[in-house]
């Protein structure tokens, strides 16, 4: 049976949410990021791109190409909202999806041809999905994930393209190498110094010879190249693991400050666990030095979302982790092997009207936000 799989991707997501949020900001040079000489591009609007601006850049480097951006910092709990929205809307509608990224889906619509067509399905959800959100999205529709994929990005931006079986060579050979996923900067670069620039250029070489060059990962480039791709679409699997790591503007040796955004980390976290109705049963700490080795500790434990009991751990790993007493580049905290289920406080817990709290103080967070009400040693 042919296949028929959508690719879903939220136009500049990061931007769009802070566009979504602030209207003044529509049709100006937007970059989300954040504000220290260490920091790089999460996201930029299209007004910032035709300067050269693109995500993974260095902020400074990138107000210096385009000095009328506006820099937001970025807030990964609004975005996250927001992807959440738009996964719950495809989980309500679409019988197989896969989750890719914070902005991206992809979607089995195999057989579904047979009822209705998967363009005009694909159609109505992606306006439904705009209409619901009020944030841009591009779609492509096409045999495979390879293809579907660069179909989105021709159609961008918040646009929407097919691309049926007998026109896929026709579709794919003018267009640069570097629209291949897979395709990076340094395999570009390779290939243009061999006179490579389209996709047909590409695919006219003997494949023994890419392989000489490029090794395995070449071949996988070629089939991409050809229309092939048999990767199926996984389906949707929840989120194993959180976790939120911070890197130091100037590296310290602060002892009590990293105790305390240890503690400051591992509330955050325990926060989110419970408005996601979720437990863990192991938690990591990770520290890297300014030489940039990096050290781990984590422990098992039973499975809990109370701040006091996961701060306790995650103290007491800090304690292990922190050794060498040299300068600190970055520090974070995981929470993995998680499971859904609601908090059971333990028998002995001498304090009956724990549940009560952490009731109130997650009932403030999820209405003001989640530095509404913190631990002191939040404030430091």
């Amino acid at each position: 049976m042919e296949r028929n799989i959508l690719h879903l991707d939220l136009d500049t997501f990061f931007v769009s949410v802070e566009r979504l949020l602030n209207s003044k900001l529509a049709g100006k040079p937007v970059i989300v990021g954040g504000f220290s000489s260490r920091s790089v591009v999460s996201s930029c609007s299209y007004e910032c791109r035709k300067f050269g601006v693109h995500a993974g850049m260095p902020v400074k480097l990138a107000r210096t190409l385009c000095n009328e951006a506006i820099l937001i910092r970025g807030d990964m709990d609004t975005y996250s909202k927001y992807s959440n929205m738009i996964t719950d809307i495809i989980h309500e509608k679409a019988p197989v999806y896969e989750k890719m990224s914070i902005d991206e889906h992809y979607l089995d619509l195999t057989g579904m041809d047979r009822f209705f067509g998967c363009m005009t399905w694909a159609h109505e959800l992606r306006h439904y999905i705009i209409q619901q959100t009020g944030l841009p999205i591009s779609m492509g529709l096409s045999l495979n994930k390879t293809v579907s994929k660069i179909a989105t990005g021709e159609a961008k931006p918040n646009g929407e393209l097919e691309v049926p079986k007998d026109h896929v060579l026709s579709f794919l050979f003018p267009l640069s190498i570097q629209k291949i996923p897979g395709v990076g900067e340094k395999t570009y670069r390779l290939l243009r110094t061999m006179g490579i620039s389209t996709i047909e250029s590409f695919v006219c070489i003997p494949l023994e010879m890419i392989k000489s060059v490029l090794g395995e990962n070449g071949v996988d480039i070629w089939k991409k190249a050809n229309g092939i791709d048999l990767t199926p679409v996984k389906p949707y699997t929840e989120q194993q693991s959180i976790s939120t790591e911070r890197t130091f503007d100037q590296d310290t040796i602060d002892y009590p400050m990293l105790k305390d955004l240890i503690v400051t980390m591992t509330e955050k976290l325990g926060f989110q666990l419970r408005q996601h109705q979720k437990l863990t049963s192991c938690v990591t700490v990770k520290i890297r030095y300014a030489n940039f080795d990096t050290h781990t500790q984590q422990r098992r434990i039973s499975y809990t979302s109370l701040d006091h009991n996961l701060i306790s751990v995650a103290k007491d790993l800090f304690e292990k982790v922190y050794q060498r007493r040299m300068l600190v580049r970055l520090v974070g905290v995981k929470f993995s092997n998680m499971v859904y289920g609601f908090q059971q406080l333990d028998l002995f817990d001498a304090n009956p009207a724990l549940p009560n709290l952490y009731r109130i103080i997650d009932n403030l967070k999820s209405v003001h936000g989640h530095k509404i009400i913190r631990r002191a040693v939040a404030f430091r």
